[in-house]
């Protein structure tokens, strides 16, 4: 009786370590490389210009959150100039059984130029809910600045 009682112990607690696990595992974990063209007014000495290049970013999602974090090299077309990109993002999901939700990022993209003047800072953070099918954002901060 006591090795029976020991051994649904064990399951039970292995039992509950897999569900845990299965939970706060990467539900999709990839890397994609993509081209990408935009225009970045602080490049070009602040008359801003064009840039393209490819940006690798690996992309990780859970049942709960998701991270993306992207690096790359940009040139500008009027200049010639290389830009180095890093950006980084993290969200979180949580979802009730009542049909309630709520969503929170975070993003902070850097672009890095020559020179002073050149680089451009993105920060973004915000939260938003849903109840059903009415979705509020509860606040949603930008900042972008050229430095």
């Amino acid at each position: 009786m006591r090795n029976t009682l020991i051994l649904v112990a064990l399951c039970a607690v292995g039992l509950f370590a897999s569900v845990a696990g299965a939970q706060a595992g990467p539900v999709t974990n990839t890397t994609v490389s993509y081209a990408y063209s935009g225009f970045v007014p602080c490049a070009n000495g602040g008359a801003g210009e064009l840039l393209t290049g490819t940006i690798d970013a690996h992309i990780l999602e859970t049942s709960t959150s998701a991270d993306f974090q992207a690096h790359g090299s940009l040139v500008g077309s009027v200049t010639g100039d290389t830009y180095r990109l890093n950006a980084n993002e993290h969200s979180t999901y949580v979802t009730s059984a009542s049909d309630h939700a709520s969503l929170t990022y975070v993003n902070r993209y850097r672009l890095i130029g020559p020179g002073p003047g050149n680089n451009l800072v993105v920060k973004e953070t915000a939260h938003i809910t849903r109840s059903g099918d009415d979705y509020v954002v509860d606040r949603d901060e930008w900042s972008i600045d050229c430095s």
